[in-house]
């Protein structure tokens, strides 16, 4: 394989390009769906192939195959070529790519089981023990259970004389009950996703939660709905995870912000003019874009153009310091690349994607947090999500939400929502979870791009209060 591409690279550097990299990416995925008992889908799939992307004359090229053959690299390094020349002639302006000193050596995955030497009959009769614990309540009409597991291994090398080597073993399941009575649906869900092995599943316990998802989605059917009113909000770990993905995590990255990416999520109110000037949250908001998290999607060694994984503040103190950036990108704002670029496989070029996204811990416990809340709601678990395009007015509903009086939870509420604006909603945020309350979470399906890319994201959160927010849907 270190042949295969130190031989792209030299002929990417005889071409005369101004810089060149190709990757080779070894892809294999399991995946097992059961609903309502029976299996939906069971896949098991697996691909190789190698991109090969060149800066020349200020602009790129890119071009693909799943053929590892020296004749093939000399196509795609062709094809590369010409795309670069024919973008060259519509470029608006020349490409500058901030320093990199080259990189070796090799990244891997720290697991305990390999989640594709666990037989499948094991993997079965685990969802087949959830379902049938969702399965004893009449009102629970749908149920759905699913494990998901990925393999990467990803060869890297570049004109700069980096060669490195990654493998990655990810794991994730989740579980979710519909209920249904008098025409009304509600649904409970529970799951996670982690860069580990079959390990991770375990430790989620799903046939101990089982229940309590089921018993929950039950329960909500005869709650009262949200009412509307502007209240103290807390969200637990969980919904912060959307919160900060969605209001920080999207319009700090810096294609976004300088108009060269807009599919899925829109361009950013997170302009360079607000750099280290905007007061984005109270002072004890803090936000990290960290690619070294331990069991985070977004951890790596090294981004797909080989810049080490690094920890950076996007949010210090309330204040607006930093983007995710590329080496294209970074010296806009005179930085360097924050280590920010990934690809959505072998035939896919690099985008700017998060990391993992956490948020840093305060001094409270979630039980304070409660104990010293007069009036408020509490509300847990994404059910959906809407923020215009520019990352600034949002709404979001949640699964369940507990009302607080006199510090206590008290009756249920279904179908909450709540609604703000970014930075008046972080500047109201007066209370943030300790480290003991911190939880990392897995976003495995965030998109972006055109031809569009799924990414895996991390997310580290803690339980965080907000006053005075508007929650229930006004009318």
């Amino acid at each position: 394989m270190k042949q295969f591409m130190k031989r792209i690279t030299s002929n990417l550097k005889g071409r005369k390009v101004d810089y060149g990299d190709v990757r080779v990416v070894e892809r294999e995925m399991e995946m097992i769906v059961l609903k309502n008992g029976v299996i939906e889908a069971l896949t098991r799939t697996t691909d190789i192939g190698f991109g090969v992307r060149l800066l020349k004359n200020s602009a790129w090229g890119f071009s693909s195959s799943n053929l590892l053959q020296k004749s093939e690299a000399d196509k795609i390094t062709r094809d590369a070529l010409s795309t670069a020349r024919a973008s060259a002639m519509v470029k608006s302006s020349a490409i500058t790519l901030s320093a990199l000193v080259p990189q070796k050596g090799t990244y891997v995955t720290k697991f305990k089981i390999d989640p594709m030497k666990v037989s499948l009959d094991k993997k079965i009769e685990l969802l087949l023990s959830c379902d049938k614990i969702l399965s004893k309540n009449k009102k629970v009409k749908a149920r759905m259970a699913r494990l998901i597991f990925h393999k990467v291994k990803t060869h890297f090398a570049s004109t700069d004389g980096s060669l490195t080597t990654q493998e990655m073993v990810f794991s994730g399941g989740s579980l979710r009950a519909f209920a249904m009575d008098k025409g009304e649906v509600q649904s409970r869900s529970y799951g996670n996703t982690n860069q580990a092995g079959f390990e991770f599943i375990e430790s989620l316990k799903f046939c101990d939660n089982a229940a309590r998802v089921r018993d929950e989605a039950v329960m909500l059917l005869s709650a009262k709905p949200c009412p509307q009113l502007k209240t103290t909000l807390i969200l637990d770990a969980e919904q912060m995870v959307l919160q900060t993905h969605e209001s920080c995590g999207h319009p700090t990255e810096l294609d976004r912000v300088l108009g060269t990416e807009a599919s899925y999520a829109g361009t950013s109110f997170m302009t360079p003019d607000k750099l280290n000037k905007l007061q984005y949250g109270s002072e004890i908001v803090s936000i990290v874009a960290d690619a070294t998290t331990p069991g985070g999607l977004g951890t790596f060694g090294w981004d797909d153009e080989g810049i080490p994984a690094q920890r950076i503040y996007l949010v210090k103190n309330g204040i607006f310091v930093g983007y995710l950036t590329s080496r294209e990108t970074a010296p806009v704002v005179n930085d360097k690349s924050s280590g920010a670029m990934r690809a959505d496989g072998w035939n896919r070029i690099p985008l700017i994607r998060m990391t993992n996204i956490n948020l840093v811990p305060g001094k409270w416990r979630i039980e304070d947090m409660i104990s010293d809340t007069n009036k408020g709601v509490f509300m847990t678990t994404n059910k959906s999500w809407s923020i215009d395009d520019k990352r600034l007015n949002f709404q979001f509903a949640c699964e369940l939400a507990r009302k607080i009086e006199k510090g206590k939870l008290t009756e249920v509420y279904k179908n909450p929502t709540y609604a703000g604006i970014t930075p008046q909603f972080w500047r109201s945020c007066d209370a943030l979870g300790n480290k003991k309350t911190w939880k990392l979470f897995g976003v495995p399906n965030c998109g972006k791009g055109e031809p569009g890319q799924i990414a895996f994201v991390g997310h580290g959160t803690v339980p965080a209060r907000f006053r005075n927010i508007q929650i229930g849907i006004v009318k």
